[in-house]
């Protein structure tokens, strides 16, 4: 089975480009930050420089192990529910469903080991900038030289390769009937619900922890980032349970708006809830994450400027942090809402060329999945912000005494305006280019 693996993989190289740039990004994400621990640790190093390298690396580290998680996990399960009719073909012609497991979680390994050996130069290019970026900042000593080595490269290798294998191996688990799924029933997810109560919880006491701390706390602002953060990954991961009930909530009033395209929407939507599960992870997460870092950050700079106080090297080390952290998180999570939603929207070139048969119009088409792109992004955002107000609010209060931060809304409209943006013309845009192929044609090359 591992031989035809990499004849899947060499035959349909564009099936798997997904996969294997959540792998590539997140290689180089892990490997450039715990460079730094390498880096911390060589001869020379002053214990200033070396506390802040090591910082900075054990952070953003943590925070890129759980994006690229989320990542391959999501682009995973999208290309492995696309197969369900090669899968079933395959057991309809006797392989059994260790066999098929052992197919894609060797497709899987090859590909996390391709997007890691591929990510080791970037790593160290990225590795070096972030150094001289510290430098320039009087964060760390001009003496310090940059150190790839064994930490990079094996947290690199071993986290990534590792999530492949078991995001795979969890997806054709499903497909494969595991659970009763074989039977007709839809699985229960008993593994989903269990991590998304888990982190929901862990979430809730990250934020409520926050008002434990004083207001001049160097740690302050650990507890509810973090807490916001898990209530980000708790909502994604109930996210088609709560994209159903949304969806009842909207149906009448988006029938009534846009039409029979507003009609196709939040039908196809209940039925596809939890294929849409990879499409609405990077959005809330990305939603979450980004408002809150950033408004908290808000929040520590004008507390700082107003104790007439000089910066610190921590509160510059904080600063730095959560910018960069922010930046990542824009970079990789728009990266991924852009291959979810295009593996999924393109995938329905078939649904569109039916649709297109029986009597709708290309524009028709085009206004469902353009509501449905709406919905996705109005729901996203709104699971995000809320995460993120759980995380914003007790920080304020402690720091600033006030409930909410003094920046406005600004912040927040950027955030959104990136994830509406993104989520919008990915969805049209793919869905122009299925919609150019001849609708019967289409359906003669799905048959």
């Amino acid at each position: 089975m591992f031989t035809l693996a990499l004849r899947s993989i060499r035959q349909r190289p564009g099936r798997f480009a997904g996969t294997l740039l959540a792998a590539f990004l997140g290689a180089a994400i892990i490997m450039t930050f715990n460079s730094l621990h390498d880096t911390a640790g060589a001869a020379g190093v002053d214990d200033t420089s070396a506390e802040t390298l090591s910082l900075s690396a054990g952070v953003v580290g943590g925070y890129g192990t759980l994006l690229v998680f989320f990542a391959i996990a999501s682009t995973l399960t999208v290309n492995v529910r696309q197969r369900e009719e090669e899968i079933e073909l395959l057991r309809c012609s006797g392989a059994t469903p260790a066999q098929i497991k052992r197919m894609v979680v060797g497709e899987a390994a090859v590909i996390g080991l391709a997007g890691a050996l591929l990510a080791i130069l970037p790593a160290m290019l990225g590795g070096r900038a972030l150094l001289d970026m510290f430098q320039d900042t009087d964060q760390v000593a001009e003496n310090v030289d940059h150190a790839f080595g064994f930490i990079a490269l094996y947290s690199g290798f071993a986290v990534t390769l590792l999530t492949s294998v078991g995001a795979a191996f969890l997806a054709v688990r499903r497909a494969t009937g595991a659970g009763g799924a074989a039977k007709g029933r839809r699985p229960r997810g008993r593994a989903r619900t269990i991590a998304g109560g888990a982190a929901l919880v862990a979430g809730a006491g990250g934020v409520s922890s926050t008002f434990a701390f004083e207001s001049t706390d160097p740690g302050l602002m650990a507890a509810p980032a973090w807490g916001a953060i898990l209530l980000s990954v708790g909502f994604a991961m109930f996210s088609p349970a709560l994209l159903r009930t949304a969806l009842g909530w909207l149906r009448r009033p988006i029938g009534a708006v846009a039409g029979p395209s507003g009609y196709l929407a939040v039908r196809n939507m209940r039925q596809r809830a939890e294929r849409l599960a990879g499409v609405l992870m990077p959005l809330v997460v990305f939603t979450g994450i980004a408002t809150a870092t950033l408004y908290m950050q808000a929040v520590e700079n004008e507390a700082l400027d107003a104790s007439g106080l000089t910066r610190a090297v921590d509160d510059k080390n904080l600063e730095t942090l959560n910018l960069t952290v922010v930046g990542i998180i824009v970079a990789f999570c728009c990266v991924m809402l852009i291959n979810s939603l295009y593996a999924a929207t393109s995938y329905r070139r078939e649904e569109f060329a039916r649709q297109r048969l029986v009597g709708a119009t290309p524009a028709q088409v085009q206004g469902m999945v353009l509501t449905e792109g709406l919905l996705l992004a109005v729901t996203g955002v709104g699971l995000g912000s809320a995460a993120a107000l759980a995380g914003i609010v007790p920080f304020t209060v402690v720091r600033s005494d006030t409930v909410l931060p003094q920046q406005g809304l600004g912040i927040w409209f950027g955030v959104v305006a990136i994830a509406v943006a993104a989520t919008l013309v990915t969805c049209v845009a793919t869905t122009r280019r299925a919609l150019r192929v001849p609708a019967a044609e289409a359906v003669s090359l799905a048959a």
